[in-house]
């Protein structure tokens, strides 16, 4: 009933297995890769203080001298 695969049928059997084995291996790493960039999910924009925010808006030019000066006072109270 079993015929004798010969060297072909063997080399199947281990490049069939060493491909199940990479795909395994690259989920794993895939998935804890993803893990971990959505745990970490740095913002700098996070660390920044109100301070150094406006100065940045002020020097965008998004807000004028006045207001810089008011906000500032602002935050500073």
């Amino acid at each position: 009933m079993f015929h004798d695969m010969g060297w072909g049928g063997m080399w199947f059997g281990w490049i069939f297995w060493l491909i199940i084995i990479v795909v395994i291996v690259w989920a794993v790493i895939k998935i804890s890769g993803n893990a971990q960039r959505s745990g970490k999910s740095h913002d700098p924009a996070q660390s920044e203080s109100p301070m150094d925010i406006l100065k940045k808006r002020y020097a965008r030019g998004e807000i004028n001298k006045d207001e810089f000066e008011q906000m500032k006072r602002d935050i500073q109270s």
